[in-house]
């Protein structure tokens, strides 16, 4: 398995995805997916700014993502995937991408969202997606950086219920 790890971060690639995660887990490849920033030239330029130099970037469509991995393009790196919200990660595990566990990092607060954690805030559809990655045997965690204690991110949700 090349994808060593699996985060839902609102701000994709910043200073914990490109400097603290990236180091600490010898990443060689940050795939962002998310089918509305593959569109977006203003924010894939942004993201390749802020990717670490020796780093290389993927910015794909689900779609596209679990086609790559499903056929080996990745086999010889070390894939670290990040998304803004959880579907997109529902999307590659319904697409046969096996993933034995997200890292729910940051979601961004709104006035739609509810606060799980101060770095965590859902909508409705959120849970309902964690829900479903958790029955498809994807394990959910919340840390931050990785000097952080991994937390069980389920029981942190049921607050927010």
């Amino acid at each position: 398995m090349t994808i060593i790890g699996t985060r839902i971060d609102g701000r994709l690639i910043h200073g914990q995805v490109a400097n603290l995660w990236t180091t600490k887990l010898n990443i060689s490849r940050i795939m962002v997916v998310d089918d509305d920033v593959v569109n977006s030239d203003i924010e894939k330029s942004g993201l390749k700014l802020a990717c670490p130099p020796g780093v290389k970037l993927s910015v794909l469509t689900i779609e596209k993502a679990a086609a790559n991995i499903l056929a080996g393009k990745y086999d010889s790196q070390r894939l670290f995937i990040v998304a803004k919200r959880p579907a997109p990660i529902l999307g590659l595990v319904e697409r046969g991408v096996a993933l034995p566990e997200l890292n729910v990092g940051n979601m961004s607060q709104s006035p739609e969202t509810r606060s799980v954690t101060r770095s965590v805030n859902v909508v409705d559809e959120d849970i309902r997606v964690f829900d479903e990655l958790n029955a498809k045997g994807v394990k959910l965690i919340h840390q931050m950086v990785p000097g952080d204690t991994a937390k069980d991110f389920l029981p942190l949700l049921e607050k927010v219920r």
